[in-house]
């Protein structure tokens, strides 16, 4: 009974101990949850502010999304910690004091927000750097810091208190301990006499037990408390008789779940290095400028992605009448003339289509027919832009790194059409579909590099249509136009591919001429100035009359300036004394500066 008392007050003073100890740790976390919620409340604040000026100087609307949801983010913290430090009045007023201000912040970064998102960019930009807010920022900043210092003081006194606690109940227990021990010690003197046959036949047991023996004990042990133990102890043995053999089936199955693991850890470990390699390929194929630099990326990633399966990647004539093939490897020769649409099941039907076996499915027309292959159509924003021609059976791992390929390829093949699509709308003339001045000015500096690196002939032909104004006067604007395009029309199909023709603005033209001396160019420029005359011109049923123009031709040499400025003079010399002779002629330029 007294050991019993003993413990029982023991409990009861380590139990208080530990209740006080629980609640001033308590205290504790409620000071770090305060002031890591505080933390981030600010640094969503920052990286709102990161987001809005993201937005207004890149333009891009991931920022401004950014900068709603870290907003949102900081007013959620911030409302939080106003809330957990309602049980300290100091700490709750300058919370609410700081949310108030960040709500000030909120509304003073949305206004230069709001002004970008309508296009007003410079004005945000200008209210940004003017340093509008910057005081109300730094009053969140100071205050922040003054409440987090006034909550760390706190977090280290509760921290102080509760350690004073834990080591004033680790003395009580020490001195109780102490006690009940001396207390048992002198009750388990008295009964050790009554335990040592029960307890040696039990230890035998155990031991015998834990060395594999199959051992059951006989519950008659003279003792209520004995008999007990003897009972749970054949209970236990059997339990642990059963859990072995569950332990085994566990570890077979441990096993199999083991090697299944390996398997796929192997298989995420070769897509990674797939979708490692496609995105190399991807970077490559969106800085690519021409079709045969993307030709040459497929024709050395597809292989590496799709080993041992040769292939070939097509796409849409600008027609979009035939397939036509951009590139092909593995040793596979297909047609360069391309194929139909409707030739492929897989266009047809908007989805993958394979021969997996001989006779297993239909045969698309543009496919060899012995051939077991796979089409897979390329799509991009619902539009079926080519189709990827695969000879061979695809396996499981194969499909997989097939999707992933055609998704790249055909983003690949929007951004390459539209960058090229974009280069010409900056070199074309739109009204006649000639290159433009700039580009001119460009393609002459260039040629006039080359021609002085290899001594060929470079020859400039500057030409302007004869009377152009009566036609604006007579019959309007529209009708120049009417001209513009026929004459435009005639110089583009008469003069060769090599040659640049431009507009050079108004009714004047450029054509750039290299390899080809002036005397050699005279008689082709004639043929345009005679096939220019030879053009009757109509508009809305009725005649607009005939047209001609001059010409005026030079050669470039290497005492002429390197920008092509001395050569356009002399071209342009040339065609002034072409027009002040009589017009619809073609003069040779003898100026050499």
């Amino acid at each position: 009974m007294i050991v019993v008392f003993a413990l029982a007050s023991l409990a009861g003073l380590l139990v208080d101990a530990s209740n006080q100890t629980s609640q001033s740790f308590g205290r504790v976390r409620h000071s770090d949850r305060v002031i890591e919620i505080a933390q981030q409340a600010m640094a969503d604040l920052r990286e709102a502010e990161s987001g809005q000026r993201g937005f207004i100087l890149t333009h891009d609307p991931a920022f401004a999304r950014s900068f709603a949801e870290r907003m949102a983010s900081s007013r959620r913290n911030i409302a939080q910690v106003v809330a957990l430090t309602a049980d300290n009045p100091l700490q709750h007023a300058r919370a609410g004091t700081i949310s108030g201000l960040i709500s000030q912040r909120g509304i003073g970064l949305r206004e230069p927000l709001a002004l970008s998102r309508r296009g007003r960019f410079e004005d945000a930009v200008a209210i940004i750097a003017s340093g509008r807010g910057r005081d109300l920022a730094d009053a969140i900043t100071v205050r922040a810091q003054a409440f987090l210092e006034e909550e760390r003081v706190l977090q280290t006194n509760r921290t102080t208190a509760a350690d004073q606690r834990l080591a004033r109940g680790k003395q009580l227990a020490l001195i109780g301990a102490s006690v009940v021990a001396l207390l048992v010690a002198i009750s388990f003197a008295l009964l050790i006499r009554s335990i040592r046959r029960p307890l040696g036949t039990m230890t035998q047991a155990m031991t015998d037990l834990g060395q594999g023996e199959k051992v059951r004990i006989d519950t008659a042990m003279g003792s209520t408390e004995f008999t007990r133990l003897a009972t749970g102890y054949n209970v236990m043995a059997d339990r642990l008789e059963d859990a072995l053999a569950e332990q085994a089936t566990s570890e077979r199955h441990l096993q199999i779940a083991n090697a299944e693991l390996h398997t796929n850890g192997a298989m995420l470990q070769e897509r990674g290095e797939v979708i490692e390699l496609l995105g190399a390929m991807a970077h490559r194929m969106h800085a690519a400028r021409t079709d045969d630099e993307l030709a040459q990326i497929i024709c050395v990633f597809v292989p590496r992605v799709l080993p041992e399966l040769p292939g070939a990647l097509y796409a849409h004539n600008h027609s979009r009448n035939l397939l036509v093939p951009i590139a092909s490897w593995g040793g596979l020769e297909v047609p360069q003339d391309g194929f139909a649409p409707d030739q492929c099941w897989a266009l047809r039907r908007g989805q993958s289509h394979c021969v997996s076996e001989a006779g297993g499915d239909i045969v698309c027309g543009h496919a060899d027919v012995p051939d077991l292959y796979h089409c897979e159509p390329l799509l991009a924003g619902g539009e079926v832009i080519g189709v990827l021609y695969l000879q061979g059976a695809l396996n499981k791992e194969s499909r997989f790194s097939l999707r992933v390929l055609t998704e790249n390829i055909s983003s690949a093949l929007v951004n390459h059409r539209l960058q090229r699509s974009l280069r010409e709308q900056t070199i074309r003339d739109p009204l006649t579909g000639l290159f433009n001045r700039r580009y001119m000015e460009e393609a002459l500096t260039l040629e006039i590099a080359r021609a002085s690196r290899s001594d060929a002939p470079l020859s400039l032909v500057m030409c302007d249509i004869d009377h152009f104004k009566r036609f604006n006067d007579e019959y309007g604007h529209d009708a120049g136009d009417i001209v513009l395009q026929a004459v435009a029309g005639v110089m583009r199909s008469r003069f060769r591919d090599g040659d640049v023709v431009c507009r050079y603005g108004g009714e004047e033209f450029t054509v750039i001429a290299p390899g080809t001396s002036a005397e050699a160019l005279m008689g082709r420029v004639n043929d345009v100035r005679q096939a220019i005359s030879d053009l009757t011109l109509h508009r809305n049923g009725s005649t607009l009359g005939s047209t001609s123009m001059s010409f005026g031709i030079a050669t470039w040499n290497k005492t002429m300036a390197r920008d092509g400025l001395t050569l356009m003079q002399a071209a342009d010399s040339a065609l002034y004394q072409a027009k002040r002779e009589g017009r619809n002629r073609a003069l040779i330029s003898r100026i050499a500066a």
